[in-house]
């Protein structure tokens, strides 16, 4: 999952409001779609794209559908990011894909 897919996520103010409900706990789709005024075939989308962009979860429990935050992504893209934007950041990014590629490598062995 690329950060662009993160970002063009986190651009709606509604899909913002999406995560902000599931930083409480989990909620069903219906759940959901009670907070907000648009069609079911818009909050799917909506739904779509933060799963798409590894920032929610979803589960299948009997009839219901239960979202949840994926917090782990949007912390590791917001990180990535900042690297991007430091201008230590490469040269450190770098070294590290250097220092510890050999030893992923020797442990997949």
């Amino acid at each position: 999952m690329s950060l662009d897919r993160v970002f063009e996520a986190l651009a709606s103010a509604p899909r913002r409001q999406i995560l902000a409900y599931l930083d409480g706990g989990e909620l069903t789709a219906g759940d959901i779609a009670e907070r907000f005024e648009f069609s079911k075939p818009a909050l799917s989308k909506h739904l779509r794209l933060l799963e798409e962009a590894g920032l929610i979860a979803r589960e299948k429990r009997g009839q219901f559908v239960y979202f949840s935050l994926v917090r782990e992504r949007l912390t590791t893209t917001v990180h990535a990011w900042a690297l991007e934007l430091c201008p230590v950041g490469r040269p450190l990014k770098r070294e590290s894909h250097q220092r510890y590629r050999p030893l992923k490598a020797s442990a997949s062995k």
